[in-house]
C-alpha cells in the first residue's frame, strides 16, 4: 500500500462510491482525464498538492494521475477533510494521502512535510501553505520545482505578496483569478455550500433573521443573494467603497461592522483578512449571535480575544460552540471559526468544482510545457483555457450559443465604421 496518514481505511468503501457519485456532475473535467490518459501530459511530473481533501479533490486526482503524475496529497485545513474519501483515494486508487478531519496544528504541518518530502517539481495549493513551507522551512527543495498553482482568493494574495517582494522562487498560475472559477466557485459554490454549513450546525431558520456578511467579493456576494434568498434580512460590511456601492444598488443595507454587530443575529465573514469580528464587535453582539467563517483562515474572528472577554465556554452541538460573555450574553462560534461549508457540510456541490478542478489540472498541464520559460511571478489562467472550459461545460449542460458572422469579425476589426 502506498505511504499514508489517514484517519480510517475501513471507511474506502464508503468513500468510493461518494467519488463516484460526485464524478458524475464533473462532465468537463471528465473530458479532460480522457485527453489527458491518452497524452500523458504530466507523465513523470511529482505533483504536491495541499488542498481540501473532499470527493471533487478526488476526481481531480485521479485526473491528475491518468495524466502520468506523481502524487501525493495533503488537506489545506485541519477541519476540511472527508476521511472516507481520504481512506478511497489510498485503498481504491493507491495515491498517497496526508489528512485526517480535525487533525491539530502539528498534524496539519507533519502532512504538509509528508507531501514536501516527496520532492514535488509542480505544486497545487489552496491556501499557498504548501508554498510557504518551500520558501520557508523547506528552501532546499524549491530548485526542484517548475511552478505552481493556487486556488483559493486567501493564497493568491500571499503569493501577489510574496512576487513584490521578490522572493518568490518560481511562478505560479492564480487558478483562483480565472472567470470559470471565481465567477462561479466563489459565488455560486461557496454562497450555496456556506449556508448549507450553517444550518447542518445549526437547524436554524435564517427567514426573519438578519445575518451580517463581512466582504463582498465574490464569495460575500454569493453568501448574501443565497440568504436573501431564503428570506433573511441580509447586511454586508465592508472595506472597499466599489464593493460597498455594489452591495447598496443590489439592495442590501452596508454599514460598519460596528453598527451590525448589535443587530445581527448571524454573521458570515468572507473577506480573506484578520480580525475582521474583534472585541470592538463581541461587546455589541446580541444574546444568541451566530458567528462563522467562509475565508480560509481561521483569523478572521478574533477567537482568542472572545474566549478571554467569555466567562465560560463549552460544546452545546457538533461543530458549535457556545461563549457565555458578562452579563450572561451568549455567542455561537461554528466550525471553530474555520470554513464553515468544509468543517459542518461537503463544501461546494460538484458541478460547480468541475470548472475549478478542471482549470486546476490544466494549469497544471501548462506549467510544466511553459514554467521553465516564465518569470518568478504570479500568472493569470491562459484565456484559451479560460474559453475552452467554457465552453466545455455549455455543452455539457446541453446549452448552444451563436457565433460571429464574418461581416460581424470584421466590424469588430475594423475602425472605419461610424455612425
Amino acid at each position: 500500500m502506498v505511504e499514508h496518514d489517514v484517519k480510517n481505511l475501513s471507511l474506502a468503501a464508503e468513500g468510493r462510491l461518494r467519488i463516484e457519485w460526485a464524478e458524475q456532475s464533473m462532465p468537463v473535467l471528465r473530458q479532460v482525464r480522457e485527453r489527458f490518459t491518452q497524452q500523458q501530459p504530466l507523465k513523470g511530473i511529482r505533483l504536491g498538492a495541499c488542498l481540501h481533501v473532499t470527493t471533487e479533490t478526488a476526481v481531480l486526482m485521479l485526473t491528475l494521475k491518468a495524466g502520468g503524475a506523481q502524487l501525493a496529497l495533503c488537506a489545506s485545513n485541519p477541519l476540511s477533510t472527508q476521511d472516507d474519501t481520504a481512506a478511497a483515494l489510498v485503498n481504491e486508487y493507491e495515491i498517497p494521502v496526508f489528512a485526517h478531519k480535525g487533525e491539530d496544528n502539528a498534524r496539519y504541518y507533519r502532512h504538509i512535510e509528508a507531501v514536501l518530502a516527496t520532492r514535488p517539481q509542480l505544486t497545487m495549493d489552496d491556501g499557498a501553505d504548501l508554498i510557504s513551507q518551500l520558501h520557508g522551512a523547506r528552501k532546499d527543495l524549491a530548485a526542484d520545482v517548475i511552478g505552481g498553482t493556487e486556488e483559493t482568493t486567501t493564497g493568491v494574495i500571499r503569493l501577489r505578496s510574496m512576487e513584490r517582494q521578490g522572493v518568490l522562487a518560481f511562478p505560479v498560475i492564480a487558478v483562483n483569478d480565472a472567470d470559470t472559477k471565481h465567477l462561479f466557485d466563489n459565488r455560486y459554490g461557496t454562497g450555496q455550500s456556506t449556508i448549507d454549513g450553517i444550518l447542518r450546525a445549526t437547524n436554524v431558520l435564517l427567514a426573519g433573521r438578519t445575518l451580517v456578511v463581512a466582504g463582498y467579493g465574490m464569495c460575500g456576494r454569493g453568501v448574501a443573494a443565497r440568504a436573501k434568498g431564503l428570506g433573511a434580512h441580509v447586511i454586508v460590511t465592508e472595506v472597499e467603497p466599489m464593493r460597498a456601492l455594489e452591495a447598496v444598488m443590489d439592495g442590501f443595507q452596508v454599514m460598519p461592522m460596528a453598527n451590525a454587530a448589535a443587530v445581527g443575529d448571524v454573521f458570515v465573514t468572507v473577506t480573506g483578512n484578520t480580525s475582521v469580528m474583534a472585541s470592538d464587535h463581541f461587546g455589541r453582539l446580541k444574546d444568541g449571535a451566530i458567528l462563522c467563517n467562509s475565508g480560509h483562515f481561521n483569523v478572521e474572528i478574533d477567537l482568542e480575544t472572545l474566549g478571554a472577554m467569555s466567562r465560560s465556554r463549552r460544546a452545546v452541538r457538533p461543530f458549535v460552540e457556545e461563549f457565555t460573555l458578562e452579563g450572561g450574553r451568549r455567542v455561537y462560534v461554528l466550525g471553530e471559526g474555520r470554513l464553515i461549508n468544509l468543517a459542518a457540510a461537503e463544501g461546494h456541490p460538484a458541478s460547480v468544482m468541475d470548472m475549478s478542478f478542471a482549470n486546476q489540472a490544466l494549469a497544471a498541464e501548462y506549467v510544466v510545457k511553459h514554467g521553465r520559460t516564465l518569470a518568478r511571478k504570479v500568472f493569470v489562467v491562459p484565456r484559451e483555457i479560460d474559453l475552452e472550459i467554457a465552453r466545455l461545460k455549455l455543452a455539457s449542460m446541453g446549452v448552444a450559443i451563436d457565433e460571429l458572422t464574418s461581416a460581424q469579425r470584421d466590424y469588430l476589426a475594423s475602425w472605419t465604421h461610424g455612425t
